[in-house]
């Protein structure tokens, strides 16, 4: 049935419409990373507290994520899709009038329940709708997306600061999230959709099972690491670079992040590179060369060498994202669709944590140190990693 449906419709324009919602949709989380300064500045608030107008986005994504992935079993995915990419752009130009603290926090939270739907559904409607020989690259591309969006929205949102304001972010934002609504409904294939005999909670209560597979768990911790690295380096960035021996403008930092989305471009080759070296080598390659490379940027005082070690982390943190799912959805076998919805709510809750242990780090002790912890951690993920098998 898959099959016969997936001949009515344009591939490619289909995982470009996902790609381009996956990109729009998770520039929300990122978009306030370079703005911490602004928003102390704009609310009178410390760092910490800046901090959580990116960590309660990520916070609330992850556990919103869990409403959708049963709902969208039990009434179909492109529906709740819809309805996800409506709220954000509801909730997304409101953001822009709002100007007190603990309502930019309660809109932010809104806007994650709206985006929130995406990740989870998306990857299981790849699935359903696409031929098994089209279905690893799609997802490796969609994946790609949310990597692409973690630099493009710094990017973003520190050029359209520095030309206009902070509220013309969040405006133009809403602009392409209608955009994406409307590709949404008229070019999304519905899928065949046969309703789920089990309930919602028997669907919950099965996620107990994922956890008794050793090499789940394993790949769910890898999950974890791969947003809260990231997001936790990128935070740091700014202190790091603005600081002795670097001393570089805020022009200058735009520009490495900028650098950054050239490394993202290893998530498009994740099918070649695994292809060559296995899942499991190219998995602990990535997570051996980021720790590395992490732990380098700490202690270089050389510009070239510290830029280079950052494309070497991004770089390894993009190809590991459709790897880690493509391994997830081998070893779930029968329960796929409940390990890509946990495996999202694990990615989202390490970005909400990754940033407040990067700020409380940068508060009590220096960038080394900060550098140190987090490469530490990675290496942590690639010694789980020695006992997964190779099939």
């Amino acid at each position: 049935m898959n099959r016969i449906r997936s001949q009515s419709f344009n591939h490619s324009l289909v995982t470009f419409i996902l790609f381009w919602a996956g990109l729009t949709i998770l520039m929300c989380m990122y978009i306030t990373i370079p703005l911490i300064s602004t928003w102390m500045e704009e609310f009178h608030i410390n760092e910490t507290q800046a901090v959580w107008l990116t960590s309660s986005f990520s916070l609330c994504y992850a556990l919103t994520s869990f409403i959708y992935g049963p709902l969208s079993d039990k009434f179909g995915r492109k529906v709740f899709l819809v309805i996800g990419i409506s709220l954000l752009t509801i909730f997304t130009i409101i953001c822009s009038f709002i100007d007190h603290y603990v309502f930019f926090i309660i809109l932010r939270i809104l806007q994650a329940s709206g985006a929130s739907a995406f990740v989870p559904i998306s990857l299981v409607y790849i699935a359903e709708i696409f031929p098994q020989e089209k279905r690893l690259k799609t997802t490796g591309i969609v994946a790609s997306s949310f990597l692409l969006a973690s630099v493009a929205a710094q990017v973003f949102s520190s050029i359209i600061h520095s030309v206009f304001n902070w509220q013309t972010i969040f405006i133009i934002l809403g602009i392409l999230y209608f955009i994406t609504f409307l590709l949404t409904i008229f070019y999304l294939p519905k899928e065949q959709f046969t309703k789920q005999k089990n309930s919602t909670f028997s669907n919950f209560m099965n996620m107990k099972a994922l956890f008794k597979k050793r090499s789940l768990c394993i790949s769910f911790l890898i999950s974890f690491i791969l947003l809260f690295s990231l997001i936790g380096m990128y935070t740091m960035l700014d202190k790091f670079l603005s600081s002795p021996p670097f001393n570089f403008t805020e022009h200058q930092i735009l520009l490495i992040r900028g650098i950054g989305l050239l490394a993202v471009i290893t998530s498009f080759l994740a099918n070649s590179i695994t292809m060559k070296f296995g899942i499991i080598k190219s998995v602990r390659g990535s997570l051996l060369i980021a720790g590395f490379s992490l732990f380098m940027m700490g202690i270089t005082s050389n510009v070239v060498m510290a830029i280079s070690f950052s494309l070497f982390f991004v770089a390894c943190i993009a190809l590991l994202v459709p790897v880690n799912i493509t391994l997830i959805q081998q070893q779930a076998e029968g329960q796929r669709a409940t390990a890509v919805l946990l495996n999202a709510f694990i990615l989202f809750i390490g970005a909400s944590v990754g940033p407040m242990l990067a700020t409380q780090l940068l508060h009590k002790t220096n960038t080394l140190i900060a550098f140190t912890v987090f490469s530490l951690i990675l290496f942590f993920g690639f010694v789980s990693t020695l006992l997964l098998k190779n099939k």
